[in-house]
């Protein structure tokens, strides 16, 4: 058996020992002996770290990671198979658990951004009227730490409203039907969006603005959504919409989500 070749980087976002031991498991989707296998799977995710991280091309990741075509390749692997999705709610849990917490929360806040488009991706834009702007949105609820619970890929010109639906539906099967109320903009006000939240089990909420308004105003329950947004905004390959495929850019923001976790649970692995 050919021997696996690793990769003994030290990029600021490379994995810790103790990141490793947790990822490692929800990773490994065949035998670590496998014969196809060539490069070993720490180097494939540091090289995918490095790229949320810092925003570079696939074909611009240093010589001293793995391939790009092996580390794209795996990274689609991890995506279709929903890994990154299963690492980044048992890391929530532990999280909530940890602030003194119920493993699955309670409430939820929503919220939708536009990202702009490039080539790779204008096939699959639309035009967002309010943000005059051409590109994908990002529509996410988060629980009431700031933790992801649901990520939803349109183009911009779908409404938020239209979408309660399905980020309702996918918040109460990753949390077992535990979510009773949803915080939310006045991009979600009508009849349809609280019917839809309704259907499952979640009572809508529209945070309204305070009808004299005179500068920055902090909404209740609503910066939460805000703040998560501004976290992942750090990491510049979610910048723009760059990937060919919807459910690469859903899958990036999940693996923002497990790297802002794990950061927060080892604090010394920065």
């Amino acid at each position: 058996m050919a021997q696996i070749k690793t990769y003994p980087t030290n990029y600021p976002s490379d994995v810790t020992d103790q990141e490793w031991e947790f990822c490692a498991p929800y990773l490994t989707l065949m035998e670590p002996e496998a014969p196809q296998r060539e490069h070993c799977l720490r180097g494939v995710f540091n090289a995918l770290r490095y790229m949320i991280k810092t925003g570079c091309q696939w074909r611009y990741l240093p010589s001293d990671f793995p391939p790009y075509d092996t580390v794209y390749q795996q990274t689609a692997r991890w995506v279709k198979a929903g890994v990154f999705e299963t690492m980044a709610h048992d890391l929530r849990k532990l999280i909530r658990l940890c602030c003194g917490r119920a493993a699955q929360p309670s409430a939820m806040v929503i919220d939708g951004r536009t990202i702009q488009s490039v080539p790779e991706s204008g096939a699959r834009a639309g035009y967002d009227g309010y943000k005059r702007k051409k590109g994908s949105k990002t529509h996410v609820a988060v629980d009431t730490l700031g933790n992801l619970l649901a990520v939803l890929v349109t183009p911009a010109n779908e409404q938020e409203r239209a979408q309660v639906a399905q980020l309702c539906e996918s918040v109460q099967e990753a949390t077992g039907q535990s979510v009773k109320v949803a915080f939310a903009d006045q991009g979600y006000t009508g009849e349809e969006p609280g019917k839809d939240a309704a259907d499952q089990g979640i009572e809508l909420t529209v945070v309204k603005l305070p009808e004299a308004k005179k500068g920055f105003v902090l909404l209740p329950r609503r910066w939460v959504v805000e703040r998560s947004f501004a976290w992942m905004g750090r990491f510049r390959r979610l910048a723009r919409d760059f990937e060919r495929l919807a459910q690469h850019l859903a899958g990036y923001h999940w693996l923002s989500a497990i790297m802002l976790a794990l950061h927060l649970l080892l604090p010394k692995s920065a």
